[in-house]
Parts: structure tokens; C-alpha cells; sequence
């Protein structure tokens, strides 16, 4: 499982539990299934108004891929290109293409096989950058069904509010005052599950899908300048170089912290 999102699951659950128990006199009356299943059934029914039932059938998978650690080893895949640029320039087509299957990136992959059939550059650069887009469009159209649900889970809360309140107001006639203090409980009851589902499901499912998409992106657009590169038959000791700055996240280009005389400069 993801580290960050198990750690997100814990603190969630203990953040609900300190409201439970120390917030409430008694933790079983935020416990109400009617208003749970306006809030989540109108939610679902809202969402399938809005999206097709193809698009909606992902929504459980990329669940399960959040809670899922995905690697994406850069590194990896700029050892690959080099291997393969290595390969190209020396003209060694028979040992590329028996290489080639070898290689895990399909997009990577595909360059390559382009190259070897003698492609035009940029008919290459503009089919792989169309493939970019694609998985940018379709992930984020994923990543977008959780930001609505997101939206209209608190909607639906105020729903169950109106509803409670309408009954709260028939009961107001007759004077009965615990009933009256159970149906304004259900009524805010609605209220604390649609703001609930909202920032603790259905948002954080949309971000973390969404970071997961930059990565991905990051990774491709790594791989379309390697391929780029050896279209243009640049050295491998360069292309790696140019490579590792496009994964570089915390690298200081001025000052390199693991090197022998960085104490000394930092004590002066």
C-alpha cells in the first residue's frame, strides 16, 4: 500500500475518533444511516447524471490504484535510452532490435521501433506528444469525477438538512421537545457526512490522482526528448545528463551537499 496514503487513512481515523469520544456524549448518535444514504446514495445518483457509465466503471479501479504504491523508476528508464542511443549510434540495428523487447516502457518502446523503421523526427515527436496528451486528458478526466463528487456530496448534505428541517417544523406544533431536538440532530447529521465524504474521499482521491498524472507526465516527456535526442544522434553521456534534469527534484545546481569540501565552504 501507498506509505502517505496509509498514513492519511490512521490520522483520519483518529481524527475521527478524537471527535467521537471527546466531542460527543455519546459517540453512537453520529451514527445514522438515513442520513448516510441521502448524502452517499444522491451523490452516486448525481454522478451518474453527469458521466457515462464507461467513465464511471473506472471509479473503483483507480481506488484501488490509490491505495496501490506505483513505482515509477526514472532512473530506469533513462539507463534504457542510453542502452538504446548506445546501440543506434554505434549502428548496430540488429542488436537494437533484438534489444527492443526487452525494454518495459511501452512509450519508450514505441520511439524506438519509430526510429528503427526510419520515421521522420518529427513525425515521432508528434505522435508520442499526441499520446502525451492523450493520458493527460483521460487521467485527468478520472482525477475529475472524484472532484464532483466531491462537490455535490455537501449538496446533498444540505438536502437531508432541508428535509429534517421540514420535519422539524411539523413537530414544532405539537410540543415535543425531544422529538423535535432528534429530527434537528438528523438535519445537521447530513450536513457532517456530505462535508466529511468531501475532504476526507472524494478530494483526496482527486489529488492524489492527479499527482500520480504529473509523474506519469514528467516520466513521458522524459522519455519524448531522449527519443528526440537520438533521432538527433546526440552522445549517451549527454543525453543522460540532459535526462536527469527533467526528474531532478531537490538538486541544487550551485552547491552539491554529499561533496568533501561542502562542510568547509558552509563553516566559512
Amino acid at each position: 500500500m501507498n506509505p502517505s496514503t496509509l498514513i492519511g487513512m490512521i490520522a483520519s481515523a483518529l481524527f475521527m475518533a478524537v471527535i467521537l469520544l471527546f466531542a460527543a456524549d455519546d459517540p453512537g448518535k453520529f451514527v445514522d444511516l438515513p442520513s448516510l444514504a441521502i448524502v452517499f446514495g444522491g451523490t452516486l445518483a448525481a454522478t451518474f447524471l453527469s458521466y457515462p457509465l464507461r467513465e464511471i466503471k473506472r471509479v473503483l479501479p483507480l481506488v484501488v490504484q490509490v491505495m496501490r504504491q506505483e513505482r515509477l523508476d526514472s532512473v530506469r528508464e533513462i539507463e534504457e535510452l542510453v542502452r538504446m542511443s548506445r546501440l543506434w549510434i554505434a549502428g548496430d540495428l540488429k542488436a537494437v532490435e533484438r534489444a527492443l523487447p526487452s525494454v518495459s516502457n511501452p512509450f519508450l518502446r514505441t520511439g524506438v521501433q519509430l526510429i528503427i523503421d526510419r520515421t521522420p523526427e518529427d513525425e515521432i515527436v508528434d505522435l508520442l506528444q499526441w499520446r502525451v496528451a492523450h493520458l493527460r486528458s483521460r487521467e485527468m478526466a478520472e482525477a475529475a469525477i472524484f472532484r464532483t463528487m466531491a462537490s455535490y456530496a455537501p449538496a446533498f448534505g444540505m438536502v437531508g438538512t432541508l428535509l429534517g428541517l421540514i420535519n422539524l417544523m411539523d413537530l414544532v406544533g405539537a410540543g415535543d421537545l425531544g422529538a423535535i431536538g432528534r429530527q434537528l440532530a438528523v438535519a445537521l447529521m447530513t450536513t457532517f457526512y456530505g462535508v466529511l465524504l468531501a475532504n476526507l474521499v472524494f478530494k483526496p482521491i482527486a489529488v492524489k490522482l492527479e499527482r500520480r498524472t504529473e509523474e506519469r507526465l514528467v516520466i513521458m516527456n522524459m522519455v519524448l526528448e531522449g527519443i528526440s535526442m537520438m533521432c538527433a544522434g546526440r552522445s549517451p553521456s549527454m543525453m543522460r545528463e540532459t535526462l536527469k534534469a527533467f526528474v531532478a527534484q531537490f538538486d541544487d545546481e550551485m552547491f552539491d551537499g554529499g561533496h568533501p569540501g561542502a562542510k568547509s565552504r558552509k563553516a566559512a
